[in-house]
């Protein structure tokens, strides 16, 4: 396993390989990490400030909505400037809005600074995707992005869990402080410990219009459109069980506020052990191949899973996370294929399809978590049916994809190291 690889610049030295990937999966970390810590407390927040669980849902969704507005800015600025610096005054400010969050005095003070959470805490998740594909090629860099999954993989279901803890701790407002300190410990791990992976002379002038062509530029590709739908498609099935992880444990299973684990484990389970066999299996299946693979998993675990909450005596625990594990398993096949394909569409702005890939589906997560989980939270049938509805949709446009798109971008010769992902 090597630790660094050849640029137009020479080498780029990450270091200790198992401290680049920790850094890494830390930065991926912090999106999910500070959604899912929230749901254990909403019973105490609404009690507190005499609001529903509907409004409460808002915390969720508008932290979501920031965060899918300034994906769209974070890659592009690192095209410019860097990687180091966007994602250290990200993590800045994130650090100052969780502490804001921690202080505040009614919803309306929390949802702005849950709005400037969202806004810094994509620096790192968005960035360190691009980060991989800097450094690594080929099925290097599909077992370097299927480790960093398996690692931030955690991050969901320790957080609900984690909050339901901090809430005896400190209570819900204990939550924030917690972020504010796991923000201060990536700082410094980013400010000491990682290198600049995106040399000066590989970088794009900072020009508003130019960055704009550029992320205009992914948009009107239609292959990277449908890219970013079909993996918008594939993590909203499982983001909707994320979403709906109040209603369903609470008021669906009649459990309390410590047991989230009972809903994240199995999903997260799944999504780590997909994320280590997608990296054993780099090399030796085509991305195209294990792509496919994972959905056909997910699809026949997600029509198990709605035939089991069909039937009522099968309509409750264990039987309705039973099929989860496999589900995520298969998304997680998927999911660093799915990111490398739209890299490698756009060699020389990375960034820039990063941000609109992770625009494209934090703006379905939002949509989920504003609409359609309150939508369909009141069933079991019913969250099944979507969750099999929107992965057939991502089956459809990669199925699609795979007809269509065209040979990946070779590289320049001046970066012969440059060895795109097969088959895609």
């Amino acid at each position: 396993m090597t630790d660094a690889r050849s640029s137009r610049s020479g080498t780029i030295d990450v270091g200790p390989h198992w401290l680049f990937l920790v850094i890494l999966a830390g930065l991926g970390m912090v999106g999910p990490f500070s959604i899912d810590t929230m749901f254990p407390a909403f019973a105490r927040m609404g009690a507190e400030w005499g609001v529903s669980e509907l409004a409460l849902q808002q915390v969720v969704s508008t932290y979501l909505l920031a965060f899918a507005v300034m994906s769209l800015v974070h890659g592009p600025l690192s095209d410019a400037l860097g990687r180091k610096p966007v994602i250290l005054a990200g993590t800045v400010l994130y650090i100052g809005a969780s502490i804001g969050c921690a202080l505040a005095t009614g919803l309306p003070m929390l949802l702005a600074f849950r709005a400037l959470q969202g806004l810094s805490a994509g620096a790192g998740s968005i960035i360190s995707r691009a980060m991989v594909r800097d450094v690594f090629a080929d099925a290097q860099a599909q077992r370097t992005m299927s480790h960093v999954a398996m690692i931030f993989g955690l991050a969901p279901a320790v957080a609900p869990v984690a909050g339901g803890l901090m809430l005896g701790w400190g209570g819900w407002r204990g939550i924030f402080w917690a972020l504010a300190v796991i923000g201060a410990v990536l700082l410094a791990l980013v400010l000491f410990f990682m290198p600049e992976t995106h040399p000066a002379d590989r970088r794009s002038p900072l020009d508003v219009r130019r960055l704009l062509g550029d992320m205009g530029g992914v948009w009107r590709n239609p292959h990277g459109r449908r890219l970013a739908f079909t993996a918008m498609f594939n993590n909203g099935a499982m983001f909707l069980y994320i979403s709906s992880a109040q209603l369903m444990v609470v008021n669906l299973l009649g459990l309390g506020e410590t047991d989230f684990w009972v809903l994240f484990v199995p999903l997260i389970s799944g999504m780590v052990i997909g994320s280590w066999a997608s990296g054993r299996m780099a090399g030796r299946l085509s991305g195209s191949r294990l792509a496919t693979l994972g959905y056909r998993i997910s699809l026949s675990a997600a029509a198990v899973n709605l035939v089991l909450n069909l039937v009522p005596a099968t309509r409750g625990l264990p039987w309705t996370v039973l099929p989860l594990p496999v589900l995520t398993f298969g998304i997680a096949l998927a999911f660093p294929v799915l990111t490398l394909a739209m890299l490698d569409l756009f060699p020389q702005s990375r960034g820039s399809a990063s941000s609109v890939q992770n625009f494209v589906a934090l703006l379905g997560n939002t949509v989920i978590s504003a609409a359609v989980a309150p939508a369909l939270g009141f069933s079991l049938i019913a969250l099944a049916g979507g969750s099999l509805v929107l992965l057939t949709a991502g089956w459809l446009l990669w199925s699609r994809h795979r007809k269509v798109a065209p040979p990946v971008p070779q590289p320049p010769q001046d970066a012969a190291a440059y060895e795109p992902l097969e088959d895609l």
